[in-house]
């Protein structure tokens, strides 16, 4: 290989020694060309383009939406101080939907800045505003049909007039939107969810109580708030009544376990819960000083006036008709007198209190709790004096007595009465389980048959296998003994005659046994 390759190395350098100047730089041209080329279309068909998915976005979210792409492996930037979030091209239409799937995100809106650039230079606002409004809804059109189920949409957007001063409020936008279905296609709750949520971050200030969705058979898609459910309500009210009364349960299971052994007590809870909420507002007016019912003076005002002289010019009409004055003094003729009327005008402040009051969700109203108890000689009650069945009494009754709601009791809970809600009852527990004291084996039998089996039969694939690993050892190695490598006979090598083949058995004799040798040379000059 290494001949073959300095072969053409050579053949190259000889080609380009004999190469004019020329001709040597319209080669490394064209080289030079054909790299640049190839390299420019390996950019651009492996460059990606990326484009805004959501703009104006808090920090929070945009940290979700980026770990939400990272997670799904899609390549994201960030742009704008954090606020947008730019993904490849191809990857826009599909992220919008499947995030608007997740409930993603909550702030920002879907970036339509793109189309600015579209705009000349002699378009006006308002042209550019109707372009941006079909554009909006071209886009939200195509988000939609590229959910399952929908094949066609048609969307139209009111965006309101933006306010002339700042301080005016923002008005919201309104969405209709008409779906073409696929025939029979049902469409579950959280997709009809995902598709508000869709359209709601696709247009500014668009709440999803202003969106109205429906197909061509006139069919609502409306947004069902599962808070506000009867299925939903009925279910929590449920839950939150066996949760009081399960942790009741355990608190006087735990304690009375603990006084007389686990097994020994048995614990049952009732509960009766009022869920009416209230919501009220309370406009009170009291006196300061509550104890003489008064208030603080603010202002007063004293006004005193006295006269002297007939009292005929003090007199008036006296009785009660249409022109008199009631309860004034009649005139005395014949004397003077001195007369003085007092007249005292007092403001005082009071307590104006105004409360928005909103009450708790729940109330316990009644509370009941039954507790049987086994006695120490379960066939014996009178094991269990009566003290202690007292005592479980006088504890399960300061539990009710803290429990229940008092404004709802209505009257104070008496003796009485938390003693009807208690009920402690002493006897033996007949359907206890008993388990036996003989400790049975934990696997049956067949179990050890099974596994000695398996057990056999592993060893003896293991033997096997180890045979198998010597065999092909031993059949190598005999392969290599055997293997022969073939004589090539020597082509300047004479063909065997007589006088050589005496010379080599003279030299084997020299090598071998070379006293012998000396005896036949000896015996050789001898003769001559």
């Amino acid at each position: 290989m290494n001949q073959s390759f300095q072969k053409y190395m050579t053949k190259i350098k000889e080609y380009w020694t004999s190469r004019t100047k020329k001709q040597k730089i319209t080669i490394l041209a064209v080289f030079l060309s054909i790299v640049i080329f190839s390299a420019a279309i390996v950019f651009f068909t492996t460059r990606t383009t990326m484009v805004p998915l959501y703009s104006n976005l808090s920090p929070a979210e945009t940290g979700s939406i980026k770990k939400s792409l990272d997670e799904k492996g899609i390549k994201s930037e960030i742009t704008d101080g954090g606020t947008t979030i730019k993904v490849p091209k191809e990857y826009v239409d599909q992220l919008k939907v499947e995030l608007a799937a997740e409930g993603i995100p909550k702030t920002g809106n879907i970036d339509y800045s793109f189309f600015s650039q579209k705009a000349g230079l002699g378009m006006t606002e308002n042209e550019f505003n109707v372009l941006k409004l079909d554009a909006m809804q071209t886009e939200l059109a195509n988000l939609i049909k590229g959910i399952d189920g929908i094949k066609d949409a048609k969307v139209m957007i009111n965006l309101p007039e933006p306010g002339v001063f700042v301080s005016d409020k923002a008005e919201e936008a309104s969405a209709s939107i008409v779906l073409e279905t696929e025939p029979g296609y049902q469409f579950r709750d959280d997709q009809i969810k995902a598709l508000y949520h869709l359209v709601s971050k696709s247009v500014p200030n668009l709440p999803t109580d202003n969106i109205v969705i429906m197909n061509q058979n006139f069919e609502y898609f409306d947004l069902k708030n599962e808070n506000s459910s009867p299925t939903a309500t009925f279910a929590s009210q449920q839950e939150i009544k066996k949760q009081i009364e399960r942790d009741v349960q355990r608190q006087v299971q735990t304690m009375l376990g603990t006084l007389m052994g686990s097994d020994k007590v048995v614990v049952s809870v009732t509960a009766d819960i009022d869920f009416t909420q209230e919501k009220r507002e309370e406009n009170i007016v009291e006196p300061v000083d509550k104890d003489n019912m008064e208030g603080i003076a603010i202002s007063a005002q004293k006004i005193k006036e006295t006269f002297t002289g007939n009292p005929d010019q003090a007199g008036g009409i006296v009785g009660t008709g249409k022109n008199d004055v009631t309860n004034y003094n009649e005139a005395t003729k014949g004397s003077n007198g001195n007369y003085e009327k007092v007249e005292e005008t007092v403001n005082n402040e009071v307590n104006r209190i105004r409360k928005k009051i909103t009450e708790s969700p729940y109330k316990i109203r009644d509370l009941g709790i039954q507790v049987m108890v086994e006695p120490p000689v379960p066939d014996d009650p009178s094991s269990l004096p009566q003290e202690r069945v007292d005592d479980i009494k006088k504890i399960l009754g300061t539990i009710v007595r803290t429990t229940i709601d008092k404004n709802e009791a209505g009257t104070k809970l008496t003796d009485q009465m938390i003693d009807d809600k208690v009920v402690v009852s002493v006897q033996p527990f007949n359907g206890k389980v008993k388990f036996s004291d003989q400790k049975s084996s934990v696997l049956p039998w067949w179990a050890y048959v099974i596994g000695g089996i398996l057990l056999a039969i592993i060893g003896l694939l293991i033997f096997l296998f180890i045979r198998e690993k010597k065999n092909q050892k031993l059949e190598e190695e005999f392969a290599k003994e055997e293997a022969v490598q073939p004589h090539v006979p020597d082509v300047n090598e004479e063909p065997d005659t007589e006088s050589s083949m005496r010379r080599k058995q003279l030299e084997k004799l020299a090598k071998e046994k070379p006293e012998d040798f000396a005896k036949l040379l000896r015996t050789w000059i001898a003769e001559d």
